[in-house]
């Protein structure tokens, strides 16, 4: 597998990844975080892609088999900086992987986009749902600390936010 930048050629694609996560995350007790409001929405994706945020993850066939949104920077995510119950393991600069989502057709697809945007920045965030089971122990087994709590503003669901450093994915190979 390997990681490239989304082209306006993938959306399609993605776009069929998306309907195929809502369905599974509907499958598995998620029914809320993207399924009532369709999201995310195509137009959203053509502005990830025209800043250059978004990813899609490709076989070694070269079909695209997953998708997410990365970003890193000093502050980037306006809905982090307010966190409750708790609070962000380090306040230096970050990257953000938000909209990750795999077809299911490779086992790990999700846990290689996680650690190559990692690998980029050394210092990830990640939210999800409360009812995602799935993401949550994905990240938790990539080494990830529950931070605390945030809120987006595309609906009023609580959102879990964990955090993963060097100095902490250090600490816990220890």
């Amino acid at each position: 597998m390997r990681i490239r930048k989304s082209t306006v050629q993938d959306i399609e694609r993605i776009m069929q990844i998306y309907g195929r996560a809502r369905k599974f995350m509907a499958e598995h007790g998620n029914p809320n975080q993207w399924g009532p409001t369709g999201w995310p929405p195509e137009s959203l994706i053509r502005k990830d892609i025209s800043e250059g945020n978004s990813y899609v993850c490709v076989n070694d066939e070269g079909k695209v088999i997953g998708t997410f949104y990365f970003v890193q920077g000093e502050d980037i995510e306006p809905t982090y900086r307010e966190i409750t119950d708790g609070a962000w393991l380090d306040p230096g600069p970050y990257g953000v992987v938000h909209r990750i989502a795999a077809d299911g057709s490779e086992k790990g697809i999700g846990a290689f986009c996680i650690d190559w945007a990692f690998e980029q920045t050394g210092h990830l965030r990640i939210d999800t749902h409360g009812d995602n089971k799935v993401m949550q122990n994905l990240v938790q087994k990539l080494g990830f600390v529950h931070c605390g709590t945030i809120y987006v503003e595309e609906d009023d669901y609580p959102r879990l936010a964990y955090e993963k450093t060097r100095n902490n994915a250090l600490h816990l190979a220890l």
